[in-house]
Order: C-alpha cells, then sequence, then structure tokens
C-alpha cells in the first residue's frame, strides 16, 4: 500500500482565517493582510477556527492517490460521499490476463488455502479471457481482495470526519492503515491541521461507537465522556488494534 500526495491547497491556514473574516465582519481584513501574519499568529487564530463550524474547512482540498489496496478497502471508502470525490482503476477494460496482485489480511496473512485459491482465480480468469469472454464479463470471478488504485479528493472538513471513524480500532486493519498514511502525509505540509485530524475519542473526547464494547482504549478505561486525555492520544497512536465484527454465522 502506498499513499501519496498528488495536490493541496497552498497556503490553506491563510484561506482558512479569511473565510472566518469573511463571515465574521462586514468589511473583513485583506488577505495579504492574512497571509503576512507570523506562523505563531496564524496558529492562534486557527484555535477559533476549529472551535466553530466547520464550513470554512471546506475551502482546503487535498488530492491522494492511494495505490494497491483492495476493493473491499475502496468498497467502504466510497461510502464517505460528501466533500470527496473518486477515480478509480477499473476492472471493465482492465485486461489482468497475466496476472493480479491480491492483498491479504487478517489470517489470510500467510495462508496457503488463500494463496491457492487466488492462484486458481487467476489461471481460471485468463482461460475466460483467452476463450473470447469480454473483460468486462470476466472480471465477475475476480476476488474482492485484488489489488486496485483509486485517486481521493477530499477537503478537510471531509477528511477529518473520514478519520474521526477510520482512524478508530473498529475500523478493518487495512483501513485503519491507510487513514493513518492519509494522516501522516497531509500533516507534513500542514501541520496545524492535527487537532482536527484525529480519531473521534481523541478530538471530541467522546466514543462515535457507544455501543462498541471491544474497544481497548474504553476497557483501559481512557475514554470519558468530553475529557480530553494525552493518555488516550499516546495510547492510540502507539499501537493499531483490529477487531473482528461479530456476525451471525460462523
Amino acid at each position: 500500500m502506498k499513499v501519496t500526495l498528488i495536490d493541496y491547497t497552498k497556503d490553506a491556514e491563510s484561506l482558512l482565517i479569511f473565510s472566518k473574516k469573511t463571515r465574521l465582519k462586514m468589511s473583513p481584513a485583506s488577505y495579504d493582510e492574512i497571509r503576512n501574519m507570523s506562523m505563531e499568529e496564524k496558529e492562534e487564530e486557527l484555535k477559533y477556527v476549529f472551535g466553530t463550524i466547520g464550513s470554512s474547512w471546506e475551502f482546503v482540498d487535498y488530492a491522494l492517490l492511494i495505490e494497491g489496496v483492495s476493493r473491499a478497502f475502496t468498497h467502504q471508502i466510497v461510502r464517505h460521499r460528501v466533500g470527496i470525490a473518486f477515480a478509480q482503476q477499473t476492472m471493465r477494460v482492465v485486461d489482468v490476463s497475466d496476472g493480479f496482485d491480491y492483498v491479504e489480511t487478517g489470517k489470510c496473512k500467510g495462508n496457503r488455502v488463500y494463496k491457492d485459491t487466488m492462484e486458481l482465480i487467476k489461471g481460471q480468469y485468463a482461460n475466460l479471457v483467452k476463450s473470447g469472454v469480454a473483460i468486462q464479463d470476466a472480471r465477475g470471478v475476480l476476488p474482492t481482495n485484488v489489488a486496485t488504485n483509486i485517486l481521493v479528493k477530499i477537503n478537510l472538513r471531509a477528511l477529518s470526519g473520514l478519520l474521526n471513524v477510520r482512524l478508530c480500532y473498529k475500523a478493518q486493519g487495512e483501513f485503519q492503515t491507510v487513514a493513518r498514511e492519509m494522516r501522516r502525509i497531509v500533516l507534513q505540509v500542514h501541520p496545524w491541521a492535527k487537532p482536527v485530524l484525529q480519531v473521534n475519542c481523541v478530538q471530541h473526547g467522546s466514543c462515535a461507537f457507544p455501543n462498541y464494547k471491544e474497544c481497548p482504549l474504553k476497557l483501559a478505561g481512557l475514554i470519558k465522556d468530553n475529557d480530553f486525555s494525552e493518555a488516550l492520544e499516546e495510547a492510540w497512536e502507539s499501537h493499531m488494534v483490529e477487531v473482528q465484527p461479530k456476525g451471525e454465522g460462523k
């Protein structure tokens, strides 16, 4: 898996502050005046921006290329619909008769049955295409964990909301890994955005999934409603956990 920041809003902190001034004053301060503020002054202004309505966050965009992820992952990320756009590699016209990469997740990692099944699918897909079956029809046998690439354009508000839930231990491990990498790369160019690029319990002091009882942070007594704790942030930062969802079948 690889995440690359293709493009992003330059001088985004000035734009965020300017949007706040525009909303609150009949005659907003000039953009140049804000751009000439020191970084310390801007960070002080951003405390207000991040503590109020998030509409101004939507002026800041990021374009991220995510490579080598499963279609299981992309099926999940496209559920985030507001403030986000996608362009994904198509299996309808891309011929993978020469073979395809696939993602191993959970207990499928290093599993011989899993690997043998993937190799069987590779061969049968190639046989279908060779026999004259259209690529768009042959793709029906391709596995959910076939590797794919997806381009994501997302604004800061949408990214904050995505990370709130996808950095959570409740998310599948692959999505947690991608979400952590998205966060790391964005913070390289916009470190001041860290307060709003957090898992929900760290950012808001409460759990986004009240019925989720298996969370190790809850079990350790670190999550207390509306009570930010550095210990909570450190605990989340230090390790990643994936809890298997409980299904009805076995």
